[in-house]
C-alpha cells in the first residue's frame, strides 16, 4: 500500500513519497506529512537491537516508501548513502556521564548530522530523475552544515542544479570552505549579504512563485523536504533500541526544528520516548515558544554555535499542524498572522499538548564554552559548540528528563577549532579528506539579500 501524504496547510493535493520528495515545499506553502502514520512495536523495536544501520533503516522506511521504492532499490540507496562514513556504525553513541550520552552524528563526509539524511536525498533525487528524465534546480539556505551537505551530496550528478544561499558573516571558516571549495560545475554557493532568516526568506519565495518554480523546477534540499525528517528518524530508532524497552529522553541542539520534530514523528510511530528537550542558544525563540506559547521573531543574533542562529523555525509548522488538530485552516491563519505581525500565539490547551512532550532551555556563549571545558575535563570527550548547547540543556533540565538521556552530537568539534582552542586550549584535528577539501581555491559568489538579483544568477548559471 502506497503512503500518501498532505500538506499542513490544507489546500495542496495529497501527493506519493515521490511527488512530495520532489516537491519539498506544498504548492499551497506548507509542508508535508504522511497521512498516517506507520506503527512499530515493542517487538520491532527489540528485532532492531545490535542490527547494522542500514537493517534498521531498512525496517524503518519500508513502510514510508512502499510501493514508490523497491526494497531492492532502498536497500542499494541505502547501502551507497552510508558507505562513506568514517564510523562503521554510522552513527555510534559514546557516554559522557552515569545518565548522559551523545549519539555521534557527525561521521558522513562533511562531519555534520546533515550528511545522514542528505547522502539518502542525493540518491533519491538521482533515482527519480533517472526515471522520469527531468532536470531539477535545487535551492536552498543555509546557516552552516545543510549547505555543504547537499553540497557533497549532490556534487557531479547528472540531472542537478545547486544553489546554496548562506549568510556572509554566519558559517565558520571550515563550514564556509566545505561549500566553496567543492568543485563541480552543478554546485554554486551564494554568499548573502544579511542573515540566514533573510535567505531562508528568499528561498521560500522563490517556491512560492509558481511561474519561477515550474521554469526552474524547483527542489527543495532544507529540512522543508520530507524525506530529510523521514531519514533523521532512523537513528532515533537506532538510539532508543540500544535501551530498550525502558523509554529514553532526547536533548537536540535545535535551530529549524527539523532534527527535533524527526523525533517527534518516530514518537508518533510508537517509538518509546520520555521527553523531547529542544536546546537554544542566544536564539532563543522556540525556549521562549515553550514557556509561554508565543512565538515571536527577533533579530538573530551570532553565537558560537552558528548553526542554530535562526529565529524562524521552519518545520515548527509541522508540528502545529498536530497542535491545531490537524486542521490545515488554523495553521494557515497563524502563519499569516506571524507574517503579518512577526508573532503568533497559541491557546492554552495546546501549548500544554505541546509541553507533553517537550520541554526547553536557553544556553549562551559563556555556558557553551564552560561546558565544552568541563566535559573535557570530566571524561576527555570534546564537544563541538552545538553538541555543547545540547549537554548544557540537559544539566539545566535534568529533573524533567528520566534516565536515559540522549543528547544529539551534531557536528565533529574540528569544524569550530577556535571555539574549541578558547574552551580547552586543544584544536582538533580534521580528520584527513576534510583537510585535503580546505586546501582547493573557494568558488562563490556574494550578493545582496535581493531575490530579484539572486534569480538573475541562477538564470545565468542555468541557462
Amino acid at each position: 500500500m502506497t503512503l500518501l501524504y498532505h500538506s499542513t496547510r490544507g489546500a495542496a493535493p495529497e501527493l506519493d513519497l515521490r511527488g512530495a520528495t520532489m516537491a519539498g515545499l506544498a504548492s499551497d506553502g506548507g509542508l508535508y506529512l504522511p497521512k498516517t502514520w506507520p506503527q512499530f512495536s515493542a517487538g520491532d523495536l527489540a528485532a532492531m537491537k545490535n542490527k547494522p544501520y542500514v537493517e534498521v533503516a531498512m525496517r524503518v522506511l519500508a513502510p514510508f516508501t512502499a510501493g514508490v521504492l523497491t526494497e531492492d532499490t532502498l536497500r542499494r540507496l541505502l547501502t551507497e548513502a552510508y558507505a562513506s562514513f568514517a564510523d562503521p556504525e554510522i552513527t555510534p553513541m559514546k557516554k559522557i556521564d552515569e545518565r548522559t550520552h551523545a549519539l555521534e552524528l557527525f561521521h558522513g563526509p562533511t562531519l555534520a548530522f546533515k550528511d545522514v539524511a542528505l547522502q539518502l536525498l542525493g540518491g533519491v533525487f538521482e533515482h527519480f530523475l533517472n526515471e522520469s528524465g527531468e532536470r531539477i534546480t535545487v535551492i536552498g539556505a543555509t546557516s552552516g552544515d545543510t549547505g555543504s551537505a547537499a553540497m557533497a551530496a549532490l556534487a557531479g550528478r547528472k540531472n542537478v542544479n545547486v544553489f546554496i544561499l548562506y549568510p556572509q558573516k554566519g558559517p565558520s571558516d571550515i563550514q564556509r570552505k566545505q561549500m566553496t571549495c567543492i568543485d563541480a560545475p552543478n554546485v554554486h554557493a551564494v554568499a548573502v549579504e544579511g542573515t540566514f532568516d533573510d535567505c531562508q526568506a528568499i528561498v521560500k519565495s522563490l517556491f512560492n512563485d509558481a511561474p519561477v518554480r515550474a521554469k526552474y523546477n524547483l527542489a527543495a534540499v532544507n529540512s522543508i523536504n520530507w524525506l530529510r525528517i523521514l531519514a533523521q528518524m532512523v537513528y532515533y530508532f537506532v538510539a532508543a533500541a540500544r535501551f530498550a524497552p525502558k523509554p529514553i529522553s532526547f536533548v537536540v541542539p535545535t535551530g529549524n526544528f527539523g532534527n527535533v520534530f524527526a523525533g517527534y514523528a518516530a514518537m508518533k510511530c510508537g517509538l518509546p520516548v520520555s521527553k523531547f528537550a529542544v536546546a537554544s542558544n542566544r536564539n532563543d525563540i522556540l525556549t521562549r515558544f515553550f514557556a509561554n506559547g508565543r512565538m515571536k521573531a527577533e533579530g538573530v543574533q551570532s553565537s558560537l554555535s552558528p548553526s542554530m542562529d535562526i529565529q524562524v523555525s521552519s518545520n515548527f509548522e509541522r508540528l502545529l499542524f498536530d497542535l491545531c488538530d490537524q486542521s490545515g485552516a488554523a495553521v494557515q491563519s497563524l502563519m499569516d498572522t506571524m507574517r503579518d505581525k512577526g508573532e503568533f500565539s497559541v491557546t492554552p490547551q495546546q501549548l500544554g499538548k505541546a509541553r507533553q512532550y517537550f520541554t526547553a532551555a536557553k544556553v549562551d556563549d559563556a555556558l557553551t564554552l564552560q561546558t565544552i571545558a568541563d566535559v573535557y575535563h570530566e571524561c576527555g570527550y570534546v564537544l563541538d559548540p552545538h553538541s555543547a548547547v545540547g549537554v548544557a540543556a540537559a544539566r539545566q533540565l535534568a529533573r524533567e528528563l528520566p534516565d536515559p538521556v540522549v543528547c544529539l552530537a551534531c557536528a565533529h568539534p574540528a569544524k569550530f577549532p577556535d571555539t574549541i582552542h578558547r574552551a580547552i586550549g586543544l584544536r582538533p584535528a580534521l580528520p584527513d579528506a576534510v583537510a585535503a577539501l580546505m586546501q582547493k581555491p573557494e568558488r562563490t559568489v556574494l550578493l545582496p539579500a535581493d531575490r530579484t538579483k539572486i534569480e538573475r544568477f541562477m538564470a545565468e548559471k542555468v541557462g
